[in-house]
C-alpha cells in the first residue's frame, strides 16, 4: 500500500493524516472500515512545549499578580510616607481596584482577543502596557493619589489582564491529568513576586528612592515578558473573535448546581482571602512597633503559599483558613504572627491554584475558558468590596479593631468553605472519593 501521499492529505482542512499510520489503522482502511483518529489538539500532559509554556506563564504571573500580591508593602509605604494625608480606606482602594480590574479585564475582551490572536501578539502587548505602567508609577509624586490610581490600579491592571487569566485557560490546552500542578506552578509565580517585591522595596527605597525602585521592577517585568514571549506556545488553532456574550461567559453554567455553589463559595472566600496579604504587616506594626521583623510578614506569607499552590492535592483540605484566622485573632505576639503568616500562606495557596482546576474538572473542554472567565468576573465584585469594607474596621488602628477585622474575615471564610463543601457533595457524595 502506498505511503507517499498520506502526509499531504488534510482532514476537514485542519488535521493531516499521519504519513505512517499504525498497522491496525491500515488494516481497517483496507477492509473499508471507518478509521478512528485521535484529536491532534488533545492535551499532551507534558513535553518541552508544554512545560516551556508553564515556565513563561509562571514568570508572567510573578511580574503581574505577584506585583499585586505585594500591595501590602505598598500600602504600608503609602500610609507612612508617600500618601500620609490620605486615609487608609483611600489607599486600600488602590489595591482593591487593582485586583477588581485585573479580574474583570482578563475575563472579558482579553479572552476573546486571546482566542483570535493567541500568545504571539497578546503577550508582547501585555508586556508593553505593564512595563509602561510601572515607569509611569515611578514618576508619580507624593500626595497625588490619583496618579497611583491611574498608573498602578488602572493601567497596570489593563496590561496584566490581557495575559494573566487567559494563560490559566491555556494550561488546560496542554494538560489534563497534571492540570492542577501546571496551574499550581503558574500561580506560585504570584507568590514569588509577593516575596521578592516587598523585600526589594524595604532594601532599595531607603538607598535609591521610590522611583528607581519601581524602575528596577519594570526591568524585571520586561525580562519576564521577554522570556514568556519566546517560551509560551499555543496548542490549538486560532478562532474568530467571539461576537456574542455567551461565547465569552458561559451563563448556562449557573444552571449547574455544582458550578453555582463553587462560584458562591469562591465569592465569599475572596472577601477574606486577601485581608492577611494587605493587613498582616500593618497589624504587626501596631502590636510590635519598630520590630525588625515587621517588613517580612508578607514575604513569609507569600513564600509559604508556594507550597500550597504547587501541592494542592496534599494540603488543600488539611488546614482550614478559618482555624488559622483564629490563631491571628487570639495573639499579636511576634512569634505567633510569624507562625500565622507561614501557616496561612500554606493554607490559602490552594484557593488560588485549585479554583481554576475545579472549574476545569466540571466543565466541557470547549467551555473551560468561558467558565474560568465567568468565575473570576463573578468574584471581581467581592475583590472590590471586600478590602474597603475590611478597612472600615480599622479606621482607628488598634488591636481591638484588628480583632474585629479578623472576626469578619473568619466568618466570610467559613461561609465560603461551607458552600464549597456543598459543591463537593453535589459532585460526589462519597467523601472518600477523588472528586
Amino acid at each position: 500500500m502506498s505511503r507517499s501521499s498520506g502526509s499531504d492529505r488534510a482532514v476537514n482542512g485542519l488535521e493531516k493524516v499521519p504519513a505512517n499510520p499504525p498497522l491496525a489503522a491500515k488494516l481497517d482502511v483496507e477492509a473499508g472500515k471507518p478509521q478512528a483518529t485521535s484529536n491532534a489538539y488533545d492535551p499532551t500532559d507534558g513535553g518541552w512545549d508544554a512545560w516551556g509554556t508553564v515556565l513563561g506563564a509562571t514568570l508572567i504571573s510573578m511580574s503581574t499578580f505577584g506585583f499585586i500580591n505585594a500591595f501590602g508593602a505598598f500600602a504600608d509605604f503609602y500610609d507612612e510616607i508617600y500618601l500620609k494625608s490620605y486615609s487608609a480606606n483611600v489607599i486600600d482602594m488602590v489595591g482593591a481596584l487593582q485586583v477588581f480590574l485585573l479580574f474583570i479585564c482578563t475575563c472579558g475582551n482579553s479572552r476573546g482577543c486571546f482566542r483570535r490572536h493567541r500568545p504571539r501578539y497578546l503577550i508582547p502587548l501585555s508586556g508593553v502596557i505593564t512595563v509602561f505602567s510601572l515607569f509611569m508609577l515611578s514618576i508619580t509624586k507624593p500626595e497625588k493619589v490619583y496618579q497611583q490610581f491611574l498608573s498602578q490600579s488602572v493601567l497596570f491592571s489593563l496590561g496584566a489582564g490581557i495575559s494573566f487569566f487567559p494563560l490559566l485557560g491555556l494550561m488546560s490546552h496542554w494538560f489534563k491529568g497534571k492540570l492542577p500542578y501546571a496551574v499550581g506552578c503558574l500561580t506560585s509565580g504570584a507568590s514569588v513576586g509577593g516575596v521578592i517585591f516587598p523585600i526589594m522595596m524595604a532594601k532599595l527605597i531607603p538607598k535609591i528612592g521610590f522611583g528607581w525602585t519601581i524602575r528596577i521592577f519594570a526591568f524585571i517585568t520586561l525580562a519576564c515578558f521577554t522570556i514568556g514571549t519566546v517560551t509560551i506556545k499555543q496548542r490549538r488553532p486560532s478562532k474568530p473573535f467571539p461576537t456574542s456574550a455567551s461565547a465569552l461567559f458561559d451563563f448556562d453554567a449557573f444552571k449547574d448546581p455544582c458550578y453555582m455553589f463553587l462560584v458562591l463559595g469562591c465569592w465569599f472566600s475572596v472577601f477574606a482571602v486577601f485581608n492577611p496579604f494587605f493587613y498582616v504587616g500593618l497589624s504587626a506594626e501596631i502590636a510590635n512597633p519598630n520590630s525588625s521583623v515587621n517588613g517580612y510578614y508578607l514575604p513569609i506569607l507569600c513564600a509559604t503559599s508556594i507550597v500550597g499552590r504547587v501541592s494542592p492535592g496534599l494540603i488543600a483540605t488539611r488546614v482550614g483558613r478559618f482555624n488559622l484566622l483564629s490563631l491571628w485573632y487570639t495573639s499579636f505576639e511576634q512569634a505567633n504572627l510569624i507562625a500565622f503568616a507561614a501557616l496561612y500562606g500554606v493554607s490559602s495557596g490552594p484557593f488560588f491554584s485549585v479554583t481554576p482546576a475545579c472549574v476545569a474538572e466540571i466543565s466541557p473542554i470547549e467551555r473551560i475558558g468561558a467558565r474560568i472567565g465567568g468565575t473570576y468576573a463573578f468574584m471581581a465584585s467581592a475583590t472590590l468590596a471586600g478590602t474597603p469594607i475590611s478597612g472600615v474596621f480599622i479606621q482607628d488602628q488598634t488591636k481591638a479593631n484588628f480583632q474585629r477585622l479578623i472576626l469578619f474575615s473568619g466568618i466570610m471564610s467559613l461561609v465560603g468553605a461551607l458552600l464549597l463543601c456543598v459543591a463537593r457533595l453535589i459532585r460526589n457524595k462519597n467523601l472518600l472519593a477523588i472528586a
